[in-house]
């Protein structure tokens, strides 16, 4: 009876929204002209600049952008020269802030639990020359303490405002940064010191304490400079003996009082040395210059219009150099950098007090940075507060989403259905986003659909690797498709060279398939101490730096990049079959009970097996409709009827997403421990490392294949 109703009301509410269309059509088709958006959606975006039977090479056609030509006039070409020329423009503008934390307090939770939280109030800023002052002193207090310019230094540490400040004071003493996860393991953290050589690492409070083991097997450290805590007080006593530990504002102090001159970076000279999140073996120090660095802020600027009143939430990793230029930018185009954390970022976060407000209510930012990882959560959060509502209004919001989705493909807007309803899940930001740039891995074309139209926003995709200072292929804010990653950025090139061993070749039809090779301006030097490793992945040609990235992609007509594969994911089945392993695990990691996945094909078998990490609360819903209501989480991991259930719910989420029954896994493991990158399971990216989860679960596996 209640479906009847349900049904009902839905349909007196697509005749009332006919009516509304028939009605408003002729305004709406004149104000927003969407005949417009379409011609510049399928405008020709890249143009071929050689082609052979082996090889065929793509250039972007649009011109630099305003932001790009003042870089060329007023020959910004290094990441010193950038501050300085923004400090003259935006001089007394807000550059970073910081929220301040007044006290952190205990709360008892409905359970009966006490948890400790934090009572927070406003954004305290910095302007750009405040902030360009401190870097300037941070610079030249770390030469007073010995350090030399092209030496190597190490930051270790979260993302926050003191982060990006010891950064830029780094680049004014042509001093290269080593960047290093905050989320690694002691063997991580140990590799990229002592490869690199250096002597002074910059931490933080919270990461401190891991340096009491750390130092045991790092013996060139004799300096750690640590960003202090804005409530309590640093322990720096149990530390390896000889080891110098120096708070950040003493730093900044000794610079202040200093008169040591800056050592000026050339364009050539390295600026980064960023470690890869070492998903094939161990991570490689990537060599980044400033010129690299550049080339993919004009590549940034070019995509992205700023506006005056832009404000961007920084919580991403900057040892990620997608974040990290990504902040560049907004300190190039005047945009103030309010920094946040998981921990706080929105008003139901973990350490937020009750009654308190998260970071995105307090900022409301206008732009993110974002993963797919962090999207596919939001996407779940959406469709499990959406389930948990009434019949009703769960059905509304399914006619709203086909509503807006159908408009949106034809190139309208939907105003009044945002301001009814969209806009209210906008808020979970603050209510004011209007930009989102992921990066990182590829998003599911679901999530990318789902977040663009639930919150708003302009969901530009990019494509880039640390060996391409995150710069290779960007999407625009025109496109409508949502599985792309848009035409070759304004100073890469992009070239698909055949692939004979997976068949894909540049005279397939109707599009050029094969390993795409990025040039360009943005092509890193190599990797650090690994010449061979160099000369294998990285090559010259006609002046130009070329990268061979491994991954397999295609060229639409209108000359936009799509990512369909990569060499070392492609398995080919007992019948002939191939299977990209991360294609199907990026479709099936929307699947609402797959907290994180990784599939694996044998040679030798017909079909795919796969092991999962469960979302628990999904996995409660599925165990009660199958009548095995108050299991314990681990039970349900270990229960045969869980997992031929789960294997359903993957089917049916599989040919939703158009896999090929082959593609789908037959059988599943359901994994107990959550994959983090101390176990060694994922990178510090989150990325899969393949082989060490296949090492780990290979009993599991043999078990799958032998069902």
């Amino acid at each position: 009876m209640e479906s009847f109703w349900v049904q009902t009301a839905i349909g007196a509410i697509k005749i009332i929204a006919m009516v509304y269309d028939i009605i408003t059509f002729p305004v709406y088709l004149v104000l927003q002209r969407p005949w417009k958006r379409r011609a510049l959606a399928k405008r020709q975006k890249a143009k071929i600049i050689q082609q052979d039977a082996t090889s065929i090479t793509y250039r972007g056609v649009d011109p630099p952008g305003e932001m790009h030509v003042k870089m060329l006039q007023n020959n910004i070409d290094t990441l010193e020269r950038m501050f300085e020329f923004v400090t003259k423009v935006h001089s007394t503008k807000r550059c970073i802030g910081t929220r301040k934390i007044i006290s952190e307090e205990d709360e008892m939770q409905p359970n009966g639990r006490v948890f400790k939280k934090f009572n927070m109030g406003d954004y305290m800023w910095r302007s750009f020359i405040e902030t360009e002052y401190a870097a300037a002193c941070f610079g030249r207090g770390l030469r007073e303490l010995g350090q030399q310019p092209r030496q190597n230094i190490v930051i270790f540490a979260e993302t926050r405002a003191e982060w990006l400040i010891a950064a830029h004071g780094c680049f004014k003493q042509n001093m290269p940064l080593v960047t290093i996860y905050a989320t690694l393991g002691d063997e991580g953290i140990a590799h990229g010191i002592n490869e690199t050589e250096v002597t002074t690492v910059i931490t933080s409070h919270e990461l401190l304490p891991k340096f009491k083991s750390v130092l045991n097997i790092t013996p060139n450290v004799k300096k750690i400079i640590f960003m202090e805590d804005q409530l309590h007080k640093t322990e720096t006593t149990g530390f390896k003996e000889g080891v110098e530990i120096i708070p950040f504002s003493t730093v900044v102090e000794k610079g202040e009082k200093s008169k040591m001159p800056g050592c000026s970076p050339t364009p050539d000279d390295t600026a980064i040395i960023m470690y890869t999140s070492g998903s094939t073996g161990t991570p490689k120090g990537v060599l980044l210059s400033h010129s690299n660095c550049i080339g993919t802020m004009k590549n940034f600027c070019d995509i992205f219009k700023i506006y005056p009143d832009d404000v961007l939430i920084g919580f991403l990793p900057l040892a990620h150099v997608f974040e990290l230029l990504a902040e560049s930018v907004c300190l190039l185009t005047g945009v103030p950098i309010g920094y946040s954390t998981a921990l706080t970022l929105i008003d139901s976060s973990s350490k937020v007090m009750k009654g308190c407000k998260g970071d995105a209510s307090v900022l409301r930012p206008t732009c993110m940075t974002s993963v797919p990882l962090i999207l596919d959560r939001i996407s779940k959060g959406i469709n499990a507060k959406v389930n948990a509502e009434t019949p009703m209004k769960k059905a509304f919001f399914k006619f709203a989403y086909q509503y807006k989705s159908k408009w949106v493909a034809r190139g309208y807007q939907t105003p009044f259905l945002d301001k009814i309803l969209f806009k209210k899940i906008a808020k979970l930001m603050g209510g004011r986003i209007r930009g989102v740039m992921s990066g990182g891995a590829p998003l599911a074309a679901d999530t990318h659909e789902q977040i663009q139209l639930c919150l708003c926003v302009e969901m530009i995709q990019g494509y880039g690797l640390t060996e391409t200072t995150a710069g290779a292929a960007v999407t625009d804010k025109f496109s409508m498709e949502y599985n792309v990653v848009g035409a070759p950025s304004s100073c890469n090139y992009i070239r698909l060279i055949n692939w004979e061993e997976g068949n894909y070749r540049v005279t397939n039809k109707p599009y050029p398939q094969g390993e795409i090779v990025v040039g360009g301006a943005t092509v890193s030097k190599g990797y650090y101490k690994l010449p061979g490793k160099t000369e294998e992945e990285f090559f010259e040609e006609d002046g130009q730096r070329w990268f061979r990235t491994g991954d397999i992609g295609e060229v639409h007509h209108d000359g936009v990049l799509k990512i369909i594969d990569r060499k070392k994911d492609l398995v080919k089945l007992q019948a002939g079959e191939y299977v990209s392993l991360g294609k199907v695990e990026s479709e099936l990691k929307t699947c609402p009970v797959v907290e994180n996945i990784c599939v694996y094909g044998d040679s030798t078998k017909q079909h795919t097996v796969a092991l999962i990490v469960p979302n628990p609360q999904h996995l409660d819903e599925i165990a009660e409709r199958q009548g095995l209501k108050g299991m314990e989480f681990e039970e349900l991991c270990t229960s045969p009827v869980m997992e031929k259930a789960v294997v359903q719910e993957l089917a049916e989420h599989g040919k939703k997403c158009k896999l090929h029954r082959f593609e789908i896994p037959t059988v599943v493991t359901l994994c107990k421990d959550i994959w983090t990158p101390d176990m060694g399971l994922v990178t510090a990216a989150f990325k899969l490392k393949r082989k060490d989860i296949q090492e780990r679960y290979k009993n599991e596996i043999s078990r799958m294949y032998a069902s």
